[in-house]
């Protein structure tokens, strides 16, 4: 035969020192007006991020709000950097993104939205080809003796005019 759970013995709150069952013992279980003093927690000041010591017994609100009307350097809390610095080249579009979205056509920058040639309208006339399709295009010149003026710059090839 097995035996409910059944626990009264009394318990001790070692903020408040009054008395509870154990499944009452808990600070929050009964609202103890006391669990400030037992409370190890670092409060830090929303304006300056320093962290500001408290003696055991103080409360961490009355401590952290003298420290913000007396001794708070409210300018030396570090500036957040800006991350969202690469604008879209888009006409009327001002989404920016954190990572540069260069076009391997018109090489400019664009957002999310418009990364894709169709998506911005690109300018660039030419067709874009790789490294390899222009050396392959060399390479079949070269084999029926014409000549072409070709430059590579990134990534693309096209004739000189």
């Amino acid at each position: 035969m097995e035996f409910p759970d059944l626990d009264f013995l009394p318990l001790k709150c070692d903020a408040c020192e009054e008395v509870f069952c154990k499944d009452h013992i808990a600070y929050s279980r009964h609202r103890c007006s006391s669990a400030y003093k037992k409370d190890v927690q670092v409060p830090v000041c929303p304006l300056c991020s320093t962290p500001i010591p408290i003696k055991k017994g103080e409360m961490a609100d009355v401590v952290v709000g003298a420290h913000m009307d007396k001794g708070c350097q409210r300018d030396s809390a570090p500036q957040k950097e800006k991350i969202f610095t690469n604008k879209c080249s888009r006409s009327g579009c001002k989404k920016k993104e954190m990572i540069k979205l260069v076009c391997g056509q018109c090489l400019q920058n664009f957002c999310l939205q418009h990364r894709h040639p169709l998506d911005h309208k690109c300018q660039w006339q030419g067709r874009s080809i790789s490294k390899a399709g222009c050396a392959a295009q060399f390479r079949l010149l070269e084999s029926s003796q014409k000549s072409l003026n070709c430059q590579l710059p990134h990534n693309r090839c096209r004739p000189k005019s």
